[in-house]
């Protein structure tokens, strides 16, 4: 009798997570440690592909003082006692002291990440990965940085996903004082400078944990094609050289990709909980109207469902994000569509905040424009609400606000860069084409050229109006969806494994 054909088995490593699908274990439920759009990202992937059927297995952190607070009694007395009973489990809570009783994913400080980063590569490393036998490992970030060099060793293909351009170094000595035996394959590991020995290099010569992955791993992965091109191409000043070689490496290699990341499915007009009009593409004129009207009322704008609203969806990060070309610009902005009663509202957090402040209390503009605190409820709101967002980012490694913003009907006014680039193309009518707004030049006049094109746009019949936006709603819900994305990392899998993962 033929022995059957065992699924390959996947070991995705990631220091955060939204949530986890039924079916994955008994807590699966309860665990929730999220400091960015990483715990989306891994807790969509592991969904969809838990649903299609792939043996999927997560490594986390056990963050209990993070975890506790959503984990019944019961279950929090009896952690051990369950994973006894169910060894069929497919979460593998690495263990330590060092995250035990953390309150965030993240400190404010380099050292205490670093030591956290470590204990949890330390137990994927010498328990869970010797546990699992995964075919393949995922991992993710700088905090899963040692692994691929570790996947090297063991002979196990490894895909690093970088989500964030950032990096940490240490040395050889701390990460052995942290219980990891680095000297088994300090080779496949990144340094400051080239490295001929392991005396020489162990205690002098500091490891790149963010290159040591992309050098390390089998593929590589950013979460945009377009911005893995800028990198590759020397268009962002801020990527670090040795990280900008080895991904050009990987690149030249034939071992590197995009994949765009894609909305949390709660991003749906239709049946978001936090609406209290909800609207599907059908009726999404009354539908937005409804909730513009509860927006301005509750921030203090002036009172008018016509009226054009903005929406700022970002931090207010000046490095990043954009935001002082909107500050250069805002008072005209405003001030040019005056008698249309212009509003701008921001649901963001940031030190730029203060300019934008100190512009409506000099030209007394509070019914105009609302300055509010990140709020998840109220970003919610805002893009129902809102006929625009405004996205002026220099550079933006995916970027979601663009993809969620059409699902409500609210479209995009962005700068053409990295994943923006991949996911808004500019509108044209005469082709019935395209979701928003894009400016190529990133200064205020290029901002304001935007502007004024999604608000010749506004200003269009009713009707020529809504046949755009319907189109609109219903491509991004095609387009702007996990199974996509899950889809695209199935395919890359399958490429490493070179056989198919779902059987």
């Amino acid at each position: 009798m033929a022995k059957p054909v065992e699924k390959p088995r996947v070991l995705i490593v990631t220091p955060e997570v939204t949530y986890l699908p039924k079916g994955m274990g008994n807590a699966a439920n309860y665990l929730t440690a999220k400091a960015g759009g990483l715990a989306d990202v891994s807790a969509a992937l592991i969904s969809a592909l838990f649903e299609q059927g792939a043996d999927v297995h997560i490594a986390l952190p056990d963050y209990r003082a993070i975890f506790d607070d959503g984990v019944p009694l019961p279950i929090r007395k009896s952690r051990k006692t369950i994973r006894e009973k169910v060894p069929e489990d497919r979460i593998h809570l690495a263990e330590d002291r060092a995250f035990y009783y953390v309150n965030n994913v993240y400190s404010n400080y380099t050292w205490e990440n670093i030591k956290v980063s470590l204990a949890f590569q330390r137990e994927v490393i010498n328990n869970i990965i010797p546990k699992v036998q995964p075919d393949l490992i995922h991992c993710n970030d700088w905090m899963t940085g040692l692994i691929p060099a570790v996947g090297r060793q063991m002979g196990i293909p490894c895909l690093f996903t970088i989500h964030n351009i950032f990096t940490v170094k240490t040395t050889l000595a701390y990460i052995e004082d942290r219980g990891i035996d680095a000297a088994l394959f300090w080779y496949n590991l990144f340094y400051e400078r080239m490295s001929y020995n392991y005396e020489e290099t162990r205690e002098h010569n500091a490891v790149d944990l963010i290159a040591s992955g992309v050098f390390a791993s089998h593929f590589v992965n950013t979460v945009s094609p377009t911005f893995l091109t800028e990198i590759v191409e020397g268009r962002h000043g801020f990527i670090e050289p040795p990280l900008r070689q080895e991904l050009t490496n990987k690149w030249n290699a034939g071992c590197a990709a995009g994949i765009l990341n894609a909305p949390d499915p709660s991003f749906d007009p239709v049946t978001d909980s936090d609406l209290i009009h909800r609207y599907s593409h059908q009726d999404h004129v009354s539908g937005k109207r409804k909730n513009k009207e509860i927006l301005q009322q509750s921030l203090g704008l002036k009172q008018d469902r016509n009226a054009p609203v903005f929406f700022w969806p970002s931090r207010l990060d000046p490095v990043q994000k954009g935001c002082q070309l909107l500050a250069d610009i805002m008072y005209s902005v405003i001030s040019n569509w005056w008698e249309q009663n212009l509003q701008i509202v921001f649901v963001a957090n940031g030190d730029f905040r203060g300019y934008f402040e100190n512009i409506v209390r000099f030209h007394g503009l509070e019914n105009r424009v609302a300055m509010c605190d990140f709020d998840e409820k109220l970003a919610r709101l805002a893009y129902a609400a809102s006929d625009f967002i405004l996205m002026p980012s220099l550079f933006e490694p995916c970027g979601l606000p663009q993809m969620i913003a059409p699902l409500y009907g609210t479209l995009p006014i962005a700068h053409d860069t990295g994943g923006i680039h991949d996911t808004i193309e500019h509108l044209d009518l005469e082709k019935s084409t395209g979701n928003g707004f894009l400016f190529k030049v990133h200064d205020p006049n290029g901002l304001f050229w935007a502007i004024r094109e999604a608000m010749t746009f506004f200003d269009l019949p009713p009707h020529v109006k809504a046949k755009q936006i319907v189109r609109i709603m219903k491509e991004s819900k095609q387009r702007f969806n996990h199974g996509v994305t899950a889809g695209k990392y199935i395919d890359l899998y399958e490429k490493m494994l070179k056989r198919p993962l779902i059987i």
